[in-house]
């Protein structure tokens, strides 16, 4: 790939399109301007008094001490280009040299293997080519030029779109060279669940994959799969080790994804924690909201074990709120309280009858949490769900398996609309679910007492709605039913965090969320700290477990010092979001037919019967095959502030 040209005065270039100076960030935290900002497409300036050479010369030495050493062009080319602007920025360069950094980084990005190689060069040959006065006239003046204050990332489209910013091309490129331990020590540094977010996660990451512009992507939540497989099976345990022993103590309100993050998180930093969860297992909605099918249950156990092993504690059966408050949990000693309670309530249909207590009528969180406890009992033959999320599949997936023969699911738009993961939606149709799109619920049917069917009105999309999706718009007079002997809603969650925090001690939103501080994660309580779907609403597993992750950062720092304060690498992250990594409309030069891993599973007709786990192990052979595709698309960011 070429590197795309800008002016220096106002435009950065992002794939093939001018982004206008109006548009670009022109602020790095508050207070505190952005002066310019060096990347994989070029720079942009909004100081004219940052001395740009200097900037270059930082920016390469990053690039070097980036580059992995495995093509030879990059290897050599960065540590030569960095030697030459350090000599030029010491005084001591020459007029030549402008020409051989020229080459060189013409050469380093034309033929490196990745990313690094292939990108870190343009904002250098457009500065060559546009500021080329700036680097004469410190040759000619020979004398040493300050150095400039500089924040720099290293990121990738896949890492940038994952929650958690894991560090994607880092693992898979261990696993390819068959390194699936030092892999997962990788994975574990932002993602403490590897096994768990191997199997059920919605792979964001998968869909800011530059590799589909290629041919396909790469298989990643399969990699992070087998590395945990691996290890599972190689009957090792994780090094795992605390830090130094810190003498205060945190409380964690739920044993989901961000309670659990966050106590591994604070376990590595040397803190004493204690979850107090509900239930009698660990996990939160991830252990009664998914089915074994996908999740084993032994699967999150063990991983929730590994936590224990860093000094965290897990009270099981302790409702906060009800069997301890608050104001105990502070007279107990603990220094800082983070509530990770989920969204652990059905949402209303607003639907005529769902209050009715019909037999044969349940929730989709409920009819998910009896499965899980062990209750398999069948009413009649149809089933009907209501919903288009993964929640919605996971019903009626569940429902063959416990022995419904006839099982629907409607959905008031269309399957483009559908929120659920793709992959789930064609699991479900290839095990005989049949979709009915276009439909709402409108009146359950009942005979004395029971359910026999639902009233549906047909549905047309009109213009879009705040989601960006176009709103479904009744059809007058298509009002029809279906008969069923079991109905399951499955339209969303709700929190319920006024029943743990009571809300004159803490704010607590109309939605009955905890509002926080968007990097923070601190309440407007200063020992409190929040994250998971009880802040953002019903979010996915992957956004819940990052967000316990970083809450544990600040609240080290709260206990450390007394103050949760954002810090530059937060600022950098956000910046960087701003400007958006992955280009969906980028071109890539070249094209492949290497096809995408896809795992083994379960014939539809097997797997229907039982809970079983559908998804196989992939073995070694594959799982190298299918990392080496990986492109190893890192990006260098660096801002002048």
């Amino acid at each position: 790939m070429t590197s795309q040209t800008f002016s220096t005065w106002g435009r950065w270039v992002v794939g093939h399109e001018q982004v206008p100076q109006d548009k670009l960030p022109s602020e790095f935290a508050k207070n505190q301007p952005l002066k310019a900002f060096m990347g994989w497409d070029g720079l942009f300036v909004h100081d004219t008094t940052v001395n740009l050479v200097d900037m270059a010369r930082a920016y390469m030495k990053l690039a070097r001490e980036e580059s992995c050493g495995q093509c030879f062009p990059c290897r050599l080319g960065t540590e030569d280009m960095s030697a030459i602007l350090d000599g030029i920025c010491a005084g001591k360069g020459t007029a030549a040299e402008l020409d051989r950094l020229e080459s060189l980084a013409r050469l380093v990005s034309q033929t490196a293997r990745c990313d690094i190689g292939q990108t870190a060069p343009r904002p250098l040959l457009d500065l060559l080519q546009y500021r080329r006065e700036d680097f004469l006239k410190i040759i000619k003046n020979k004398a040493p030029i300050p150095t400039g204050h500089y924040i720099a990332k290293v990121t990738a489209p896949c890492t940038n779109a994952c929650p958690s910013h894991v560090n994607i091309p880092d693992y898979v490129e261990k696993i390819r060279i068959g390194r699936w331990d030092q892999a997962l020590s990788s994975i574990r540094n932002d993602c403490p669940l590897p096994g768990v977010i191997g199997r059920v996660c919605v792979r964001p990451c998968e869909f800011n994959c530059r590799r589909q512009h290629v041919d396909s992507g790469i298989a990643i939540r399969a990699l992070k799969r087998f590395a945990a497989d691996t290890e599972l099976a190689s009957g090792d345990e994780p090094c795992l080790h605390s830090g130094p022993t810190k003498d205060k103590k945190v409380a964690i309100i739920g044993a989901g994804p961000a309670g659990l993050a966050c106590a591994y998180y604070l376990g590595l930093r040397g803190y004493a924690s204690t979850i107090f969860e509900v239930m009698n297992e660990p996990g939160g909605m991830t252990a009664v909201g998914i089915p074994d099918y996908r999740l084993p249950r032994d699967i999150l156990r063990h991983e929730a074990n590994q936590v224990k092993k860093l000094g965290c504690e897990i009270r099981y059966g302790v409702n906060v709120g009800v069997d301890i408050t608050l104001k105990d949990l502070k007279l107990q000693g603990y220094g800082a309280i983070f509530v990770g309670v989920g969204a652990p309530e059905a949402s209303k249909m607003r639907c005529e009858g769902e209050d009715a207590g019909y037999k044969g009528f349940m929730t989709g969180v409920e009819f998910l949490r009896r499965i899980a406890d062990g209750e398999q009992s069948v009413e009649g033959k149809k089933f009907l769900a209501i919903g288009g999320g993964n929640v919605a599949m996971d019903c009626v997936r569940s429902a063959l398996r416990l022995g419904y023969t006839d099982v629907n699911l409607i959905y008031r738009r269309t399957r483009a609309e559908m929120p659920a993961d793709p992959v789930e939606i064609t699991e479900a149709e290839e095990e005989g679910v049949k979709f009915h799109f276009l439909v709402a619920p409108l009146k359950i049917i009942a005979e004395e007492g029971k359910v026999t069917g639902l009233e549906c009105h047909r549905m047309e999309l009109g213009e879009p709605d705040a989601s960006g999706r176009r709103r479904p718009v009744v059809v007058e007079g298509s009002n029809f039913i279906i008969e069923c002997d079991f109905i399951v809603p499955a339209i969303g969650q709700v929190c319920v965090v006024d029943c743990v925090l009571p809300p004159g001690e803490v704010e607590i939103s109309k939605w009955k969320t905890l509002p926080t501080d968007e990097i923070t994660r601190r309440t407007n309580q200063p020992s409190i700290f929040g994250g998971g779907d009880c802040v953002t609403g019903p979010a996915t597993l992957i956004a819940a477990l990052a967000a316990g992750k970083n809450a544990a950062r600040f609240i080290d720092q709260f206990l450390s010092s007394g103050t949760s304060t954002p810090e530059d690498c937060d600022y950098m992250e956000r910046l960087i979001s701003k400007l958006g990594v992955f280009n969906s409309k980028e071109k890539m030069p070249y094209k492949d037919s290497k096809t995408k891993l896809h795992p083994p599973m379960m014939e539809p007709e097997i797997r229907i019967k039982s809970f079983d786990e559908a998804e196989g192990k992939i073995n070694a052979a594959s799982a190298t095959k299918e990392a080496s595709r990986c492109l190893r698309c890192y990006r260098i960011a660096m801002a002048a502030v």
